[in-house]
């Protein structure tokens, strides 16, 4: 197959999932000779209009895993504005060490419905966005060779004159994961949204620029719109002033360190 263009398109608030498909996208690049064009689809603005590839060119698309599936405040804007018309896609999805669950099969057949092509399609493991303690150290050495050994089994997959179909559980999509507190009931942090440490605060801004919503007032730094917990905002504060104090979420943070430290394992479709 001739192979004329390369891009990588990804939503990551934290980065992590930027992290692991500008690798994937690297090593691709490397062997199918071009160069990647790097797409990020995190911020409102970035977000706008649609995002058309055709004949000839190869998505990598990655997303990360909310509640074992795609972000569900996401999934309609995916399927909104990237079509394939023709083109072959990679969809790549990146879970905080807990599992990738349906996110990977959901991205999947999102993309084949778009008019996209399937080469194959990975779930890579990295820290949550939650904790330090969940997914520590991910992606590590073995986790970047494994990488760069499944972008090897999808260059040797282009080289050949037709893409064979990919097989796929095409059946419907299960639910999303329930969250649970330590005590194993249901979380329910849904209206749960970031505070702030005033005394810390330099109302630098960095937290409104940050959130992939929208939602922070960039003059008086609070949450006033719709949060879907990214912890862009915690994450990126230059003076650790944002943080969550809601019960059901930190018992649910408590209960990952306490059940989801083990490696857990990456999940290749080829």
């Amino acid at each position: 197959m001739n192979i004329k263009k390369l891009s990588a398109l990804y939503f990551s608030p934290t980065g992590g999932t930027e992290k692991i498909a500008r690798y994937v996208a690297g090593e691709l690049g490397k062997r199918l000779g071009l160069k990647p064009e790097y797409i990020p689809f995190t911020k409102p603005a970035e977000r706008e209009g649609e995002r058309r590839f055709g004949p000839g060119e190869l998505l990598v698309m990655a997303s990360p895993v909310y509640a074992g599936r795609l972000p569900n405040k996401l999934m309609p804007e995916y399927q909104a504005k990237i079509f394939g018309d023709g083109a072959i896609a990679l969809p790549i999805c990146v879970f905080g060490n807990r599992s990738p669950d349906e996110a990977l099969r959901e991205l999947a057949l999102l993309l084949e419905g778009n008019g996209f092509q399937l080469a194959g399609g990975a779930a890579f493991a990295g820290r949550h966005a939650f904790s330090d303690q969940v997914g520590e150290g991910r992606p590590d050495g073995d986790d970047l060779a494994q990488m760069a050994d499944f972008a090897a089994k999808i260059a040797e997959k282009l080289a050949g004159e037709e893409l064979p179909p990919l097989e796929l559980d095409r059946s419907e999509i299960g639910p999303y994961y329930t969250p649970l507190k330590v005590d194993g009931t249901p979380a329910r942090f849904l209206k749960a949204k970031p505070l702030t440490h005033w005394e810390k605060c330099c109302y630098c801004g960095a937290c409104a620029r940050a959130c992939p919503m929208g939602s922070i007032d960039p003059k008086t730094m609070d949450a006033v719109g719709l949060c879907v917990k990214c912890q862009a905002c915690v994450r990126k504060c230059t003076r650790r002033a944002k943080f969550f104090e809601d019960p059901d979420f930190l018992s649910h943070v408590s209960m990952l360190e306490q059940n989801y430290t083990r490696r857990a394992d990456n999940q290749i479709m080829l």
